[in-house]
């Protein structure tokens, strides 16, 4: 067999192991009432309904470590950047999952992020943009701690952070394939975490199932920004851009959750809120009060990241092209998020 039917058999397989997956904990959970601790919290719909669309993230994530080091490269088991990836996907995990069941102050959930980015930087997996290390170093703790946040507050709406973030996996995975990475443990493991993702999407799509609860959006957040990282901060083709192009890269890719976050923790700071507590003033629900459906703002804004993260991709494949101005896309997308803020000062909730 050749390997592309190899990886192709592979994905197939996790795909339909996390759709039973899915499926079970969604029939367990009306039995045992494994829902979220706080039904109160802020959110679209309602929080009554099973939360454990993480625990399928995570095992699959398991399968694809496990099935490279067995069938791959037992010895890469050992190297730095993969233990700290286990390590820290798993602290984002159980640390989501401690939310869920016990409700815990947002201090509780950003130690363990300044540990998650710590811990990555001690295994020599960070951003490596600027001579100064240091600087290098803060651009970590700033990048993963903002991450794991982004997409924990843009969980709100149904299937939103999926689908967005199965788009910037997507574009991970082509970035990782055609860069003579496709061996590599990083590739294995995201083409897992990307299969539960589309299962989970059957799930999660408007009217959802279940929700991936924190403990989904933390080990997402932590995930996505190790394989950020990799992919658009210390892209193989790095070495033919300058030191701002990863910036432009990471915006790119991360354009919807970037955007919500500075619109929300913008809008919330100036009427004397704090940013960390739950409301329905994100960009999804400014969406909506403008008159788009559930399933509409989660098509808008999966679209739009999917164009901008496939932009990324071209630019990092293709570091010699003249087709697209770098920075002429870049003030696009800018645009783009400007123009998503803007629309929470103008809209306004339904009555």
């Amino acid at each position: 067999m050749t390997y592309t039917f190899v990886l192709i058999l592979y994905f197939i397989v996790v795909l339909v192991i996390s759709l039973l997956m899915h499926r079970f904990f969604v029939i367990r959970a009306e039995r045992y009432k494994i829902k979220k601790a706080n039904t109160s919290a802020e959110r679209w719909s309602s929080q009554t309904k099973p939360i454990l669309g993480g625990l399928t993230f995570y095992a699959s994530f398991l399968m694809g470590t496990l099935t490279y080091f067995i069938f791959f490269d037992a010895q890469n088991l050992l190297h730095p950047e993969v233990l700290a990836t286990i390590l820290v996907v798993t602290i984002g995990f159980l640390m989501g999952l401690a939310d869920d069941m016990l409700n815990t102050p947002p201090g509780f959930k950003f130690v363990f992020q300044v540990l998650s980015a710590l811990i990555l930087i001690y295994s020599g997996l960070y951003i490596q943009v600027f001579e100064n290390i240091w600087i290098n170093y803060g651009l970590t703790l700033f990048w993963v701690v903002g991450i794991m946040n982004s997409l924990n507050m843009l969980d709100n709406m149904d299937a939103v952070t999926t689908s967005v973030t199965s788009t910037i996996l997507a574009g991970s995975l082509l970035v990782l394939a055609f860069s003579n990475s496709s061996s590599g443990v990083f590739f294995i493991i995201a083409l897992a975490v990307f299969a539960s993702l589309l299962s989970f999407l059957y799930y999660n799509w408007n009217p959802a199932k279940m929700y991936m609860g924190d403990n989904g959006s933390q080990f997402l957040g932590a995930f996505m920004a190790i394989i950020s990282i990799k992919v658009f901060w210390n892209a193989p083709s790095v070495q033919d851009f300058s030191n701002w192009f990863p910036f432009l890269f990471a915006f790119l890719a991360f354009v919807v959750p970037i955007s919500d976050t500075s619109s929300v923790t913008i809008n919330r700071l100036m009427r004397g809120q704090s940013p960390f507590i739950g409301g329905r003033d994100h960009t999804t629900h400014h969406l909506s009060y403008l008159g788009l459906s559930d399933r509409g703002v989660a098509m808008v804004l999966l679209t739009l990241n999917a164009i901008f993260t496939g932009l990324a991709v071209f630019m990092i494949l293709n570091p010699n092209q003249t087709i697209l101005n770098h920075w002429f896309v870049g003030i696009i997308a800018l645009l783009v998020g400007v123009t998503l803020y803007v629309i929470t000062k103008i809209s306004k909730p339904k009555k």
